[in-house]
């Protein structure tokens, strides 16, 4: 909702700067998804090696 309110903005106060932004913003995003996704996998391969790294002593908290 913001970057709608923000892209109206600009279209009122600039107009063609703001059909750039129009055309430029889906193909920008398709240039950063790789790196989403590949920051998704990064959070998850990290997130198992704490999990591993954390499990025996949730074991022992477990236990005692």
């Amino acid at each position: 909702m913001v970057k709608l309110l923000l892209w109206c903005i600009l279209a009122v106060l600039c107009w063609p700067l703001a059909l750039v932004a129009l055309v430029l913003y889906p193909l920008i995003w398709l240039l950063l998804l790789p790196f989403r996704l590949v920051g998704i996998a990064v959070e998850g391969a990290l997130g198992l090696v704490v999990a591993l790294i954390t499990l025996p002593l949730r074991m022992l908290r477990a236990i005692v």
